[in-house]
């Protein structure tokens, strides 16, 4: 046992007892209290890559209210590199909470229209981003790319110094942190269900995606589940069921989950084990990824 027991916490839902299911809620928002949640992890092994490479300037994409955009920016004033954050949209001034932490972190803002924006991953536009701004080691949106993964990888490890498990859910917004815990999961040959949460509507794209990723990790073929039901209607969009049922989980269990990501995921992985989807005696380990500086501006 290690004295980071705290952050696995059980969640003695109604619905997990009724079900003989063991839920247990893994607080990865809080291992880093300067980079908290799954961010850090996507960007371990990448800022490393940037300091080899001898890069001093970091430049990424993300929209308004971007969770990545906020941890890069705060990766930057902790691990001193220089940032620029691409924003989709146009400005808007008072910057909204996100972008104002941003900026308090040192981050240069750039605004693109959406259809600029929608050539992020282009060759020929990431030339032209290099010639305008000079030298700069490039993250995607979202901070997914191959070095992403083994960063998350590391959390199947850090779990089972504490518990043994059945499945793992997470939140899935570009797949990266998915394809990381099946990595995880490959790599130490551990039988357990790695599944998916889609936080955005039409998310079956997702699935080319994660095992895009997991072929350039030498995973392919590795399985998974991805559940797509649970988006309330699309990405950042909050109605009030969803809000009705954070609140009362803060209320029950004294934890805040986000209105982006875990919100629904801890409603997904509830609804699926109302519905028998775990066997009974099943352990299954949700992932708290952090993201909690959205609620500003849904508050805003």
């Amino acid at each position: 046992m290690t004295d980071d027991f705290y952050l696995l916490q059980p969640i003695p839902h109604p619905s997990a007892e009724r079900r003989g299911v063991r839920l247990l809620l893994w607080r990865d928002d809080l291992v880093n209290p300067a980079l908290p949640g799954n961010k850090a992890r996507k960007l371990k092994y990448n800022l490393r890559q940037a300091w080899a490479d001898g890069h001093t300037r970091l430049l990424t994409f993300g929209g308004a209210y971007s969770n990545h955009l906020a941890a890069v920016a705060a990766a930057g004033r902790h691990y001193h590199f220089e940032t620029i954050g691409l924003v989709r949209g146009e400005e808007h001034l008072p910057l909204n909470p996100t972008l104002a932490r941003c900026v308090a972190d040192g981050m240069a803002l750039h605004y693109l229209d959406r259809a600029t924006y929608r050539q992020r991953a282009e060759p020929a536009f990431l030339a032209a981003l290099r010639r305008q701004f000079g030298p700069v080691y490039l993250l995607p949106e979202g901070g997914t790319n191959a070095l992403a993964l083994p960063g998350v990888a590391e959390l199947i490890g850090e779990l089972r110094l504490h518990t043994d498990f059945d499945a793992i859910a997470v939140a899935a917004g570009t797949g990266g942190t998915l394809a990381g815990l099946v990595l995880g999961l490959t790599e130490a040959d551990y039988p357990a269900r790695a599944i998916g949460v889609a936080a955005l509507k039409g998310a079956d794209f997702l699935r080319t995606e994660v095992e895009a990723l997991l072929a350039t990790a030498g995973a392919a073929g590795a399985s998974y589940e991805l559940h797509t039901d649970y988006h309330f209607g699309g990405y950042a969009k909050l109605p009030a069921e969803l809000r009705t049922f954070i609140q009362q989980f803060e209320a029950d269990y004294g934890v805040l989950l986000d209105p982006i990501y875990t919100g629904k995921l801890l409603f997904g992985v509830l609804d699926l084990i109302e519905q028998g989807h775990f066997a009974p005696g099943s352990t299954v380990v949700a992932v708290h990824t952090g993201g909690l500086q959205a609620w500003a501006g849904f508050s805003q």
